[in-house]
């Protein structure tokens, strides 16, 4: 039976308040039979759900459109007006010529122009410092409205954080809001249906404001980078039946104090006292006549838009492990949440009045078992709740995250238990689509580190690490963890809007920055090699994975800047030479054996040039999908300039590459920089490396992305897989043998014989080096993209068994539906299940001796319903699949 499911309209389900003119339609199909594929489909929109099933009053009728795209199809009906909601349904016909319907979806527009907005910026009159901040600012009003309006939407926004109240209520279940932008070029709002929150008669509208990005701490760089306090701005929107409204704003008239919330920093933490409580102050009635007026801000020139993107919401809830208590003249209980997070944790306490606690966040522990923090560095990360003296009293802060798996209390009255605190865990609505097992546990759980990496620093933007005083959207970390991102989580989204900031923070002459957003450029203009090459690298994985044309379109003007400030700062083809006066980069960061060739390491000038010649070729790559012929031999031209100043300065005759070191033969390699004859030199060369180390890497965060790839391609998997299970230091294992939950910043954070690295910089949860999970979902699990039929379309599955692994299963949930592959192997015998969801193809390669080795279902291949074989290929029998689900077994040798 063939249904239509998961309409989505710009990646998300029935999104409200967006500014999307053209907003994009996706649905999958759902189908038990082999070969299920639509050849044509009609998209119906209307203004109400009911209009759906008539022909009068529809908005637009898309008419039957002869063709199989099921994914980002535009709407191209009237324009669309600021808070217009659309309802929207599609028909689809399936290869057989059957039609099908779906339910209907909806979204709805948020504020499309400037004037839209009457609602005046906000604050309280006081405020903080560079360094101290001040009391957290509780607004409100009351209104009167009159009976039967129809719709009430909520339009709301800061510079800083907020959270909104109606007679009581909270509004919405988003957290930091509005999200981190460069607050002097953009600012998003968020739209909220309020209708069921308010009344006839008196409204009380009321809203808490925090420090957050906008003027709380950043990294280590003080305060008040956008503003000197937060300031708040929103307006209610009442729609009647005869189509009036009526607009509720922020002004002159709301009235400001103070609660319990005397300080909230992001990285500091949070202080509350709760005898500060402000009983019934976002009701209708509260007393507020000691209040103060609130003090109203000019407008600035930043947009206003929406919120387009995944927000920040709280995800599950862990529970403590193990207690112990710290002997001390003041006792201290730590409690150990058994893995490695970020967020915070809800306090529950009995005691007396004016009691405080202090509660400190950690990653680990001393040997004497007490927190170890100083890597934390200026961040204080600490938050303290004073007792009102209640019987039971709960507590979470609102204002503020850490990055921790322990926690300690002090102050505490009593004895706690495990129901004391409970771990908050939170970061962007990234859903998991995605899931990779194996025979052996311990990659099962460098796995399990990799998404709790991922989920710990996708918080709005990419962070480099949820704890010490930095949590920066730094380019390099995420451009080369895109690619196993996009596998474990959606996050289409997130990139959209954090690619949109990297555009933001871009410098006049076209370098992208090292960290986006960037303040003032206060982290610098030129991110450098690897790093600033993020602005091309990471909207095409976007586009590989999610087949998303637009990204391309809206980020292409910004990418051909950038190749054209690299083109400029270059000479001859090479990026970073030796005399260059810019930034020359981060080299291989962290690398073990040097950043830079002055410390033994590969050259910044190498990997420049190497990255110029790879994103100019990219930037062509875009080109052509866009069908900019002309501009893609540009940037081909630029591309083959960078590779031959490549080939001219750093490869010797023999094949063999200057400086010799693991990461310049992989990037040699991987961005295709030699002559054919020399791939097989330079395989041997890498190669002989890993193995005088015993096989361990030596690369950083530049060479280690590609490493295991590069090894794989050119006929050394055995060695990739050693890499790969290799577990002492160097290598991936390592931190996992040490009971680690999260990926680490160093190789050595931490080892038997030195303990703890340097603490100026020492993460605990740093997602980088977790860019191996791509290589598993593919080589291993079996489930890889095909870069001529993007978005999973056509689906290339090889899996390459090896290491010892007797069996691994992975799972993707596209865009087109389910793909699944599970195989084992004992002895000579290799089964594989293989789900490809309708709509798309699969191009397959099964281990074996030869085809007639081969059966589907214990059927020979050739009477397979669904199943085409292609050819055989260096021990491989390489088929091709339509839709559908398969079983196939093989004898290989």
């Amino acid at each position: 039976m063939l249904t239509i499911s998961h309409l989505t309209c710009e990646y998300r389900t029935n999104p409200l308040g967006i500014d999307v003119l053209q907003p994009r339609l996706s649905w999958q199909m759902q189908s038990d039979r082999r070969g299920a594929r639509q050849t044509a489909y009609q998209i119906i929109a209307a203004p109400s759900e009911a209009s759906l099933d008539g022909s009068i009053g529809i908005l637009w009728d898309g008419g039957k459109i002869e063709s199989d795209q099921s994914i980002h199809v535009p709407y191209r009906g009237p324009a669309l007006a600021s808070s217009q909601r659309v309802y929207w349904k599609v028909r689809v016909w399936d290869e057989s010529g059957s039609k099908v319907e779906s339910s209907s979806a909806w979204w709805e527009m948020g504020l499309l122009e400037r004037a839209d907005w009457q609602a005046q910026w906000i604050g309280a009159p006081f405020w903080g410092g560079p360094r101290t901040s001040s009391p957290a600012p509780y607004l409100r009003q009351e209104f009167t409205l009159q009976k039967g309006f129809v719709t009430a939407r909520l339009y709301a926004t800061a510079i800083g954080l907020y959270e909104c109240y109606l007679n009581g209520v909270q509004v919405g279940d988003a957290l930091f809001t509005p999200g981190w932008t460069d607050y002097f070029r953009r600012i998003q709002y968020q739209a909220y249906d309020v209708t069921e929150l308010l009344r006839s008669g008196t409204n009380a509208f009321g809203a808490i404001l925090g420090d957050g990005w906008g003027v709380g701490h950043i990294a280590w760089l003080g305060r008040q980078h956008y503003a000197d306090r937060p300031r708040f701005l929103a307006q209610i929107v009442l729609t009647y039946p005869d189509g009036s409204k009526e607009i509720i704003s922020t002004d002159k008239n709301w009235k400001v104090t103070q609660g319990p919330i005397l300080e909230s920093d992001m990285l500091m933490g949070e202080s509350y006292d709760a005898r500060r409580e402000l009983t019934g102050w976002s009701e209708p009635g509260c007393n507020d006549a000691s209040w103060w007026p609130v003090e109203v801000f000019a407008d600035n020139d930043a947009a206003l838009v929406a919120t387009n993107g995944p927000t920040v919401r709280r995800q599950e809830e862990l529970q403590p492990v193990s207690i112990h208590k710290v002997p001390a003249l003041r006792p201290r209980w730590i409690f150990d949440l058994g893995q490695n997070m970020v967020g915070w944790v809800r306090l529950r306490v009995r005691g007396e009045k004016g009691t405080t606690i202090t509660i400190r966040y950690a990653e680990a522990l001393n040997s004497d078992g007490t927190l170890y923090t100083t890597n934390l560095r200026t961040a204080r990360g600490t938050d303290h709740y004073t007792l009102k003296g209640d019987a039971q009293e709960a507590w979470e802060p609102r204002f503020t995250f850490h990055g921790f798996r322990y926690v300690e209390l002090s102050g505490f009255p009593g004895t706690p238990t495990e129901e004391t605190v409970t771990g908050i865990v939170v970061h962007s609505e990234i859903p998991s689509i995605a899931a990779f097992e194996c025979s052996d546990p311990l990659i099962n759980q460098l796995q399990h580190n990799i998404v709790w990496g991922q989920k710990g620093n996708f918080l709005d933007v990419p962070t480099d690490c949820p704890q010490r005083d930095e949590r920066l959207g730094w380019t390099g970390d995420a451009q080369v963890f895109v690619r196993t991102a996009a596998f474990n989580r959606n996050v289409a989204g997130f990139f959209t809007k954090w690619t949109r900031d990297l555009e933001d923070a871009q410098s006049p002459e076209g370098a992208y920055p090292p960290v986006a957003p960037n303040p003032a450029w206060s982290i610098g203009k030129d991110g450098g090699p690897a790093w600033a090459d993020a602005g091309l690298i990471c909207p095409w994985a976007i586009y590989q994975s999610y087949s998303d044309v637009r990204l391309l379109e809206e980020r292409y003007a910004s990418m051909q800047r950038y190749i054209e400030f690299l083109s400029r700062t270059s000479r001859d083809g090479i990026r970073c030479y030796a005399e260059y006066t810019g930034w020359r980069g981060f080299g291989d960061w962290l690398a073990l054996d040097g950043s830079d060739r002055r410390e033994g390491g590969t050259s910044k000038e190498l990997i420049g040039t190497a990255f110029f010649a790879y994103s100019s070729d990219l930037l062509a790559k875009v080109a052509r999908v866009l069908s900019q012929e002309e501009d893609a031999l540009h940037y081909e031209a630029l591309s083959n300039e960078a590779r031959e100043a490549f080939i001219k300065r750093f490869v010797l005759a023999d094949g063999t590459i200057e400086g010799g070191t693991q990461t310049s033969y992989v990037l040699a390699l991987e961005f295709d920089l030699l002559p054919e004859e020399l791939r097989p030199v330079a395989a041997s060369e890498l190669v002989r490396d890993i193995r005088e180390r015993e096989d361990h890497l030596s690369t950083g965060f530049v060479g280690t992305p590609y490493i295991n790839w590069v090894l794989s391609k050119t006929g050394h998997l055995e060695t990739a897989y050693a890499l790969l299970k290799q577990t002492t230091w160097p290598s991936w294992l390592y931190s996992v043998t040490q009971g680690a939950t999260t990926i680490w910043e160093r190789w050595d954070g931490w080892t038997h014989d030195k303990g703890f690295q340097d603490p100026k910089m020492n993460s605990f949860n740093h997602y980088a080096y977790g860019a191996i999970g791509a290589w598993m979902y593919a080589v291993i699990g079996g489930i890889d993209l095909d870069p001529n039929q993007p978005g999973y379309k056509h689906i290339v599955m090889h899996p390459r068994p090896g290491g010892g692994l007797t069996y691994a299963a992975a799972e993707l949930h596209s865009m087109y539906g389910t793909i699944r592959s599970a195989w084992t192997q004992k002895n000579d015998r290799f089964d594989w299940k293989i789900t490809v969801p309708p709509n798309t193809a699969a191009t397959i390669y099964i281990p074996a001796k030869d085809v007639s080795y081969v059966t589907e279902s214990r059927q020979p291949l050739e009477s397979a319903n669904g199943v085409t074989f292609l050819r055989m290929k260096d021990g491989f029998a390489v088929v091709c699949l339509a839709s559908g689900t398969y079983n196939f077994s093989s004898h290989v040798e």
